[in-house]
């Protein structure tokens, strides 16, 4: 299938690893024109190679710290410099704090607040006028299996993941006379350098490989193991894809089935 990426101008916030590279790296071998943003210069070289090694032809990068007042007009002021408009929109930023309620500060809280939620709104509230000037716009968000199935001990992402998915079913209602569609992917345990380096701490901690403990987390998912952030990837490119026309307000679960809710 076609899925109509050639010259397509995407930005994708959060570029440099895990979702954000391997939907990168996979719209570029699609023929999108791609710049990936971070806050990492040496991340973003080191994506930037990667996606070359794979696919044989390198994205454009932006360095932007999109947890700062200020970042979506950075992000607006590149991309308007170096297209005019703008077709695709993917925020891959995220992340968690594993504690109980109890010990959770206000700072905890705060940051995670930033990083979950107002980095997507800051980047899509700049970049807003620019994707009405694109063709078949559509943005897409990175959320969590979680925020349908809240995990024990992660309250904060829970909560604000939670939030990711009602961030994205209003706008694309609010959206939507403007043409733009807006859908959120939501993973559920995958192999990203997140999850690597937390099996590694666990693996030093209980004296136990790094398999011995992802096979531990895998098997209450009913395929009984960790998706590949490609795998991921792959929901994230066909709902920005022209191929998804009719499809906008959805979360859609790419969780191995780990997520048990009818809804």
């Amino acid at each position: 299938m076609d899925l109509q990426y050639n010259g397509r101008r995407t930005l994708i916030v959060g570029g440099s690893y895990g979702i954000g590279q391997a939907s990168a790296s996979l719209m570029v071998g699609e023929g999108a024109d791609v710049v990936i943003a971070s806050r990492s210069a040496d991340n973003l070289a080191a994506s930037a190679a990667a996606i070359e090694g794979a696919v044989g032809l390198k994205p454009a990068t932006l360095v932007c710290d999109v947890t700062q007042t200020g970042s979506g007009d950075e992000l607006a002021a590149s991309v308007t410099e170096r297209w005019g408009a703008l077709d695709v929109l993917v925020t891959a930023v995220g992340g968690s704090i594993r504690s109980s309620f109890e010990d959770l500060t206000d700072e905890d809280w705060l940051g995670n607040y930033t990083f979950n939620i107002l980095s997507t709104v800051r980047a899509i509230r700049a970049l807003l006028p620019i994707l009405e000037k694109g063709e078949n716009p559509a943005i897409v968000t990175l959320g969590a299996a979680a925020s349908k199935m809240p995990y024990q001990h992660q309250i904060v992402s829970n909560v604000h993941k939670a939030g990711l998915l009602g961030l994205t079913k209003t706008l694309a209602a609010e959206l939507a006379d403007r043409k733009i569609r807006v859908n959120c992917v939501a993973p559920g345990r995958t192999l990203t350098p997140l999850w690597t380096k937390r099996a590694d701490k666990m693996s030093a901690d209980e004296g136990r490989s790094r398999e011995e403990v992802l096979k531990d987390f895998s098997k209450d998912i009913p395929l009984g193991r960790f998706a590949t952030a490609e795998e991921v990837a792959t929901m994230v490119v066909w709902l920005a894809s022209p191929r998804a026309s009719y499809v906008t307000g959805q979360t859609i679960n790419v969780d191995g089935g780990i997520a048990r809710g009818l809804l």
